[in-house]
């Protein structure tokens, strides 16, 4: 189990150097400090708002359950889509 926490770690680690990379490859003036690394996992380094945080944890007219993060690299659940699945809302 400790070798699978570090693999973990490791490719956590990866995948934010990927991302910090691929913004300061930029021009200054067009790094927007959010994307994808490899097409694939999101990110973003954006100063975290409650209207970003509230359109990622409870967005009603998101049918998506991940959504990105508010802050930094991968998924969050949408509890909102959790709810309807689940019969709560």
């Amino acid at each position: 189990m400790d070798r699978f926490r570090r693999i973990v770690k490791l490719v956590a680690f990866g995948l934010i150097v990927a991302a910090v990379a691929d913004q300061l490859r930029r021009d200054p003036e067009v790094r927007t400090w959010e994307g994808t690394v490899a097409g694939i996992v999101p990110y973003d380094f954006r100063m975290p708002t409650l209207e970003r945080a509230r359109s990622r944890w409870w967005n009603t007219d998101d049918d998506r359950l991940f959504v990105p993060q508010v802050f930094g690299v991968g998924w969050t659940v949408n509890l909102a889509r959790l709810a309807r699945l689940v019969g709560l809302a």
